[in-house]
């Protein structure tokens, strides 16, 4: 308890105690000094760590080879615009919480890696979609410095820290920090104010100090890659916080819910003093989020916390970066708001449907449909729409069901900009006739782990502690992993006929039926039954279990009861988010300060994502915002 007092009493009034070393008892920005014994744990800008040996076709930093990687989209990865929703009713917040922590503990480097695009077959019997492009773009990442090169195997870099540590909100610069923050920025933060600077409610533009060219740089995609554009990006921790309305909305709140903590503390307290109390609050408030909503809703649930150990490196694992954590299948194709109608104009509707949204007013209330294309690079819709209603959606319906399937918003026209004049066709069957370019998010997974030389599925699994797998059938728990042979719909090689991918029958979470093409099919399946069994499609394409890319048989696999992973992803789950809480000397439940605060300013990190959502918007969410309501 005396060091407690010590530290806090060091806190409050800036100076340093006898026995507290103020710098040792605050994280830093890039992450390093957290373990004591080992400083440069987690930090910034150091390598992955591995947990299976490297897989490279020289054994040092080729790429191995295997079947084309959009071949392979088209054939495992196409949902043939057919949605199948989570088991287990996980709302869309799973995979925008997801991102969200994605961008706060990963970000490989990107600079100076070699092009290594991927062909596209326009003359594939299953390709729908045009690509003026002639390829899809593909950048290898950049080794590590000192490897890739004689005998020292290529790494990668993760350029952001690896903790739960709130980077997302605050950004692992001083540079960038001092311009998040309000206040001028001189190159000191001394005689900053201690909250984060906001443009009525909003997270600012680039533009916001004057000259957007100052601004921190940010990521640019679809309508911000336009000349011109990047002075209405919106600015925030983490530089991909454009990417979609959801993830700008999840900054947004917590721009918010730093204010909030602030305004809440004593006048005399100094400003600096408050930006760490309310910075120290938000990174423990994502932590509780983290292991007591989002984990227990998608099924990861961990052994009891044992406390602190500084032998356990929380650093992200090659593995987990480059395959377990990507989950690009829950996805949804559309984001869903819902707004008060009598927030909007009937101008301001019209404005928004102008660029692609349904809006349909029922009661007093809007709700809008949104297409992930129009979503991303778009801070202009983002607030058009409105921070609540975006929230208020994402909690209204479950997300798509983490399986082999990608919606083709990501698995063919990630980050495209639809052809003028075509904004009609912008979801569904029509997507294709929008678009005159490929980027496949699927196809780019499958490479990404040849990029950074992942082992094979088997191998992975061994890796992890799991029993290799000797069939198909094993892998995605069907019963057959050969073509019907008495189907008139299959003519000629099964993999070039387009009606493999057919499905045949739809049930609900219930197992009843539900008939194709209605309105249920596209809102209710959770189970869906094709022409052909992805086993099948996967003997054909690998012939073995053991030349499976590693990315594809883990989303192959058949998922554990009560959870939306099989086996190999639910594992690699599991390690990482249990070294990312043991190696943290400041995770919430070992960090003495929190409940100092909570005694002397009646401050708690213990909010649900609903009350941290409803306290900042003021909307009425259900009190699992991960759980979707039945209605």
């Amino acid at each position: 308890m005396r060091k407690v007092v010590l530290l806090l009493a060091a806190l409050l009034v800036l100076t340093p105690v006898a026995g507290a070393d103020i710098a040792d008892e605050i994280r830093t920005l890039d992450g390093s000094g957290n373990n004591r014994s080992h400083p440069t744990w987690s930090q910034t800008n150091t390598q992955y760590l591995r947990v299976a040996k490297t897989n490279y076709a020289d054994g040092i930093a080729k790429p191995v080879g295997g079947p084309s990687t959009r071949y392979v989209s088209n054939r495992v990865h196409n949902d043939s615009n057919q949605n199948l929703f989570s088991e287990n009713s996980v709302t869309q917040w799973g995979f925008v919480w997801g991102q969200f922590m994605d961008h706060t503990f990963g970000l490989r480097e990107e600079a100076g890696g070699e092009t290594a695009n991927i062909p596209f077959d326009k003359t594939d019997p299953l390709e729908s979609f045009t690509n003026t492009l002639g390829s899809i773009p593909f950048m290898r990442t950049p080794a590590a410095p000192g490897t890739g090169t004689g005998t020292k195997v290529r790494q990668q870099i993760n350029t952001v820290s690896s903790y739960i540590d709130g980077f997302s909100v605050y950004g692992g610069t001083a540079d960038r920090l001092e311009w998040l923050r309000e206040g001028p920025v001189d190159g000191t933060l001394s005689n900053n104010g201690p909250k984060l600077l906001l443009q009525n409610g909003f997270l600012p533009r680039a533009d916001a100090r004057g000259n957007a060219a100052a601004a921190p740089p940010m990521a640019l995609m679809g309508r911000l890659e336009a000349p011109g554009a990047f002075a209405k990006a919106l600015v925030a921790g983490d530089k991909r916080a454009n990417e979609n309305i959801a993830l700008s909305s999840t900054h947004n709140l917590f721009a918010l819910e730093h204010n909030r903590i602030v305004s809440q503390l004593p006048s005399w307290i100094p400003a600096e003093l408050k930006f760490q109390i309310a910075r120290r609050v938000i990174g423990a408030e994502q932590q509780f989020i983290t292991y007591n909503e989002f984990l227990p809703a998608l099924g990861v649930r961990l052994p009891a916390y044992q406390g602190y150990k500084d032998n356990v490196n929380a650093s992200l694992g090659n593995e987990f970066a480059v395959v377990g954590y990507r989950a690009h299948s829950m996805i949804h194709g559309e984001f869903e708001a819902i707004g008060e109608a009598a927030d909007y104009t009937a101008a301001q509707l019209a404005a928004i449907e102008a660029q692609g949204v349904e809006a349909e007013v029922d009661g007093d209330e809007v709700e809008f449909v949104i297409p992930l294309n129009v979503a991303f690079g778009n801070p202009d819709l983002f607030e058009q729409v409105g921070l609540g209603a975006v929230l208020h959606g994402l909690g209204g319906e479950p997300q798509y069901k983490n399986d082999e399937m990608i919606d083709n918003q990501l698995r063919s026209v990630l980050f495209q900009i639809p052809v003028p004049g075509n904004e009609g066709c912008l979801d569904g069957p029509t997507l294709p006739a929008c678009f005159k370019g490929v980027v496949d998010l699927g196809a780019i997974d499958i490479e990404r782990g040849r990029d950074h030389g992942m082992p094979l599925y088997n191998d992975l699994r061994r890796a992890f502690g799991l029993t290799p797998k000797t069939s198909f059938t094993s892998i995605t728990g069907e019963s057959t992993d050969r073509f019907p042979t008495n189907d008139p719909k299959i003519t000629g090689n099964p993999l070039n006929d387009p009606n493999i991918l057919d499905f045949t029958a739809l049930f609900d979470v219930d197992g009843n039926p539900i008939p194709l093409g209605s309105e249920a099919a596209d809102a209710e399946a959770v189970v869906g039954i094709r022409r052909t069994t992805l086993a099948a499609r996967l003997k054909a394409i690998y012939g073995d279990p053991n030349k499976l890319d590693a990315f594809v048989g883990m989303v192959s696999e058949r998922h554990v009861h009560g959870s939306e992973f099989g086996e190999l992803q639910l594992a690699m789950w599991k390690q990482q988010f249990q070294a990312l809480r043991d190696g943290d000397r400041f995770f919430y439940l070992n960090d003495p300060v929190l409940p100092e605060l909570r005694r002397l300013f009646g401050i708690t990190y213990r909010l649900t994502l609903a009350q941290i959502i409803e306290q900042n918007t003021g909307i009425d969410v259900q009190d699992n915002v991960f759980e979707a309501v039945e209605e």
